[in-house]
């Protein structure tokens, strides 16, 4: 008998909405469990079972009827379907480059579609409202978007185009459906073809396009400081730090004061380094290694105690929480904090005495652990280390402090495996890394991958967050859990995740969906069995959209990709407002008081989990910039790829060894009239049958690089 799968309240509530939704565009069609999972692309046993057991849930709540034994109709008397004939709901526009949009509903309730004609004046991100048309048989919900509610933003970057009698910006971003039309008296001694910043300041109502004005002028496109900087100006992200935040931040005294250092317990006599990358700046994490008389190890995880120099209500603090997070573009990081505390009061640069918030552990080779300590702390640093150097120690044995490395890689890995056998997940993806000249040119792209060393000190950071969030969260008698900053992810779902299986089914790999312990091993088996195929890089891709995205909240679900009860970001408060908080909500705990309160906070993870999104799409868009730039002077030349997508106008290649992809367009392929088999992930030729699918290496040759919108054109080579 097939185990029920476990899914939380979201999921199941997507999953009811999904199944309604099915009855709803077939109102007339008797349906038994079967044909609903079919429609719903859902082939598991245990799924299906899912599917029956919300089915009679349904039937008892009066929404669904039953025409015959097994089989079930809407009930038009339902609350359901009387919601369904609604005329109007609102959501959030996800507009594509061709014009149409998709308007993700605030109620979860499905997507609805937009055609160009019908989007008005709504733009990417809009909040807005949608008259919905009637539903048609076998067909996607419609609508037309009657008023823009609330606009996602009003500044945007890209290149001034100025003629005899008119100046428009031409938008860097693909989702920006039109251009933007600005009166000569607003160019502000812009001229044309500079890259600029602009602001819509109205869009009258029988205009097509919005109109603005010049608030920035950015400078000559291609430029390396004027491409960055458009990057961040177009995310909103400051460019530079307030005159008060500098001022503040300069009046912070060097020394630490005598009476701080006997209020803390004290490390600067017990071994202690710095891992970090070698062209790091800000050393926000440091591990000390100490052999007791029992024969075990203490080792402390020491984090910079950014919550000593940054105060609520500062106007440091105001802007690290605008900020929230750091932003590391490809040759550049742009800090939270002033480079005053990040690269040097806060930084722990060795042989330096530096304040710390730490968590310490007793512990044996074996990582079990048998006390553990929060508290404040002062640290002298002996050694900062580059993961290379430590990554040399580890294979050779040899080297600075090698037996030290030893015992800190032996318990890491003995916590590593403890990790995975209670089902956390192996994501091992490769990170693309540029060497840049002093201009900051690409001359190589390199792909980096995590080693022992990198590991080694992620393992120990992931204890002490964990720990940290079981300290406060965990349940110790009648009382409730005071509230707390968690870092969460929830649970793929039962859609993606059954979309996801079909998917690799058709590649010969199958996986197991019978707990979430047994779906982990079953990812971690998956990455094994495709480690060094041409299609690795294209399933873990694929994996890592089909998980949910991991959020700061105080409403704590666990941690599903590190199977984790209970989790915390505790370890970079230098580079993460979320960290900043959890250590000041800790000291006030440790402190004895009474819980904070949730109101104030869950608006502030909300706020930092958006930042973070915004940043990682900055950096996405950074390398992407950086790729196209290395491609620029390589037109005409040949590559070896892997292909990592299809679709109705072409097929996504990724070349090996660089990750730079492009676009070969059906319309240049010249052998054969090709469509799209989008089941298959593949395009097949209608006259002799040839076929590209995903994973297929082929050879391309460099047709075109669009460097403005970060694009690559290619062509088959055969």
């Amino acid at each position: 008998m097939a185990k029920k799968q476990k899914i939380n309240n979201d999921q199941k509530s997507s999953m009811i909405n999904n199944i309604l939704q099915v009855f709803l565009e077939n109102p007339h069609s008797a349906l038994n469990y079967k044909q609903i999972s079919k429609r719903l692309g859902i082939g598991d046993r245990a799924g299906k079972d899912l599917v029956r057991l919300l089915v009679e849930e349904l039937y008892r709540n009066r929404e669904l009827v039953e025409s015959n034994r097994g089989k079930y109709r809407i009930n038009p008397d339902g609350e359901r379907f009387r919601k369904s004939v609604k005329t109007h709901m609102i959501g959030t526009v996800d507009m594509k480059q061709s014009g149409k949009a998709y308007v993700i509903p605030e109620d979860k309730s499905g997507d609805v579609f937009i055609n160009t004609g019908n989007t008005g004046k709504a733009l990417h991100g809009d909040q807005v409202s949608v008259s919905l048309f009637p539903i048609r048989k076998g067909k996607k919900r419609e609508g037309e978007i009657v008023e823009v509610l609330k606009r996602h933003k009003k500044q945007f970057v890209g290149i001034l185009e100025i003629t005899k009698n008119v100046a428009f910006l031409i938008p860097d971003n693909s989702a920006m459906p039109v251009d933007i039309y600005i009166p000569k008296e607003n160019l502000n001694g812009a001229r044309s073809k500079e890259k600029v910043i602009v602001a819509i300041t109205e869009w009258p109502e029988h205009a097509q396009n919005p109109f603005g004005k010049v608030i920035q002028v950015l400078g000559k496109p291609g430029d390396n400081q004027v491409e960055m900087q458009s990057i961040l100006a177009e995310f909103e992200f400051p460019l530079s730090f307030s005159a008060a935040t500098e001022k503040e931040s300069s009046l912070i005294p060097d020394g630490i004061p005598e009476r701080e250092i006997k209020s803390r317990r004290d490390f600067r006599n017990i071994f202690t380094i710095t891992i970090d990358p070698a062209d790091a700046k800000d050393f926000d994490d440091a591990i000390s290694l100490l052999k007791l008389a029992n024969g075990n190890w203490e080792v402390g995880v020491h984090i910079a105690d950014v919550s000593y120099y940054v105060k609520p209500g500062t106007a440091v603090d105001d802007e690290a929480y605008q900020r929230a997070t750091s932003i590391y573009l490809v040759d550049r990081v742009i800090p939270m904090l002033p480079e005053r505390l990040s690269n040097e009061l806060c930084s722990l640069q060795p042989h330096k005495d530096r304040l710390c918030f730490s968590a310490v552990f007793e512990l044996d080779e074996k990582g079990k652990i048998y006390n553990e300590w929060f508290g404040k702390t002062v640290i002298h640093s002996d050694r900062r280390f580059a993961y290379e150097e430590v990554q040399e120690i580890i294979e050779s044995g040899k080297g600075e402090y090698a037996e030290e490395i030893r015992v800190f890689n032996t318990v890491a890995t003995a916590l590593r495996a403890e990790r995975f056998r209670k089902g956390s997940i192996n994501f091992e993806t490769q990170e693309v890394r540029f060497r840049l000249d002093e201009h900051g040119k690409p001359l190589e792209i390199y792909l980096r991958e995590m080693k022992d060393a990198n590991k080694l000190i992620e393992d120990f950071m992931l204890l002490a967050n964990r720990r940290v969030a079981e300290k406060v969260g965990k349940k110790r008698g009648e009382k409730p859990p005071k509230t707390f900053v968690y870092r969460i992810h929830d649970t793929p779902s039962p859609e993606k995740l059954q979309t996801f299986i079909e998917f690799i089914k058709k590649l010969g790999y199958k996986m197991t969906v019978t707990s979430d312990k047994s779906l982990a091993q079953s990812f971690n088996n998956l990455f094994k069995d495709i480690k060094g195929t041409g299609t690795e890089t294209m399933i873990e891709t694929i994996a890592i959209r089909t998980m949910s995205k991991a959020l700061y909240s105080t409403h704590n679900i666990g941690h599903y990709g590190l199977a984790f009860p209970f989790y915390t970001h505790f370890t970079s408060p230098i580079r993460r407002y979320p960290d900043l908080m959890v250590h000041r909500i800790l000291q006030e705990y440790l402190n004895g008081a009474a819980s904070v309160k949730e109101d104030v906070y869950e608006p502030m993870c909300d706020h930092s989990s958006e930042m973070e999104r915004k940043a990682i799409e900055a950096e996405r868009m950074s390398v992407k910039y950086k790729q196209a730039e290395y491609m620029l002077d390589k037109v005409g030349q040949e590559f070896d790829g892997v292909i990592s997508g299809v679709s109705k106008w072409g097929i996504f290649v990724e070349i090996i060894g660089t990750k730079c992809e492009g676009m070969v367009r059906l319309r240049d392929l010249e052998d054969d009239f090709y469509y799209l088999d989008e089941e298959n992930f593949q395009v097949i030729g209608q006259r002799y049958g040839f076929q590209y699918k995903l994973g297929d290496k082929v050879k391309i040759r460099v047709k075109r690089i669009d460097l403005g919108r970060k694009q690559m054109d290619f062509g088959l080579v055969s």
